[in-house]
């Protein structure tokens, strides 16, 4: 059966997953290019019908894969919201390492998650997160991604660095972003998500500043 054009439509607004390099077997490549069409299709359907209500039998359709080759891929539903989580913290990863040498951990951590949240369709970002926090086990996975992001910007902002001293200043940096993510986006959804998210990261490091000062 194949998708429909709402669907495929969703997907590709949800799709940024990412280029594959040129240098990558054709084989990897179609398995990663699959890989990704699952996540598109699963995310798109999600938003759109909930995550109960989504089966893997609907999200194998749309990506037009056998429900069989669903499983080569994820073990669960659960797994390709876990997908879609490290594909943001690889981006936010990419945002934080192409910040000019300038800028300091703090604010290169800033525009990097305002250039990734700058991307997310505000209507589309507040149904996930309100998907995420009505489900008990997407709510568990939410917590293993913030882990991801903690350590996925401490990982870029440590490349930044050329001391021992800059290492554990990354880390500290990644944790307070993090949780600047974590508390400014439940804050975000509570509010309504009637802001843009790129304004209200910026509103939430200026709060962190004030802080420290």
């Amino acid at each position: 059966m194949k998708a429909s054009k709402a669907v495929r439509k969703r997907a590709k607004s949800l799709g940024a997953v990412g280029k594959f390099p040129d240098t990558t077997g054709l084989r990897q490549r179609k398995r990663q290019e699959t890989r990704a069409r699952l996540t598109r299709a699963a995310m798109t359907l999600f938003l759109e019908r909930g995550f109960e209500a989504t089966t893997i039998d609907d999200i194998a359709a749309a990506a037009e894969v056998s429900r069989r080759n669903f499983f080569h891929y994820f073990a669960s539903k659960e797994d390709v919201v876990t997908a879609w989580q490290e594909n943001a913290a690889g981006a936010l990863v990419d945002e934080v390492v192409a910040r000019p040498s300038d800028e300091s951990m703090l604010t290169a951590a800033e525009n990097a998650i305002a250039a990734v949240v700058k991307r997310l369709d505000p209507a589309e970002a507040a149904a996930m997160s309100r998907l995420k926090r009505d489900n008990p086990a997407l709510q568990a996975r939410d917590q293993l991604k913030y882990e991801t992001i903690e350590r996925a910007l401490a990982e870029g902002l440590a490349r930044r660095g050329r001391t021992k001293s800059d290492r554990l200043k990354a880390k500290l940096v990644a944790m307070i972003a993090t949780g600047a993510m974590r508390v400014g986006g439940e804050s975000w959804i509570g509010d309504g998500a009637r802001e843009k998210p790129e304004a209200f990261v910026k509103r939430t490091f200026d709060a962190i500043r004030a802080i420290l000062e």
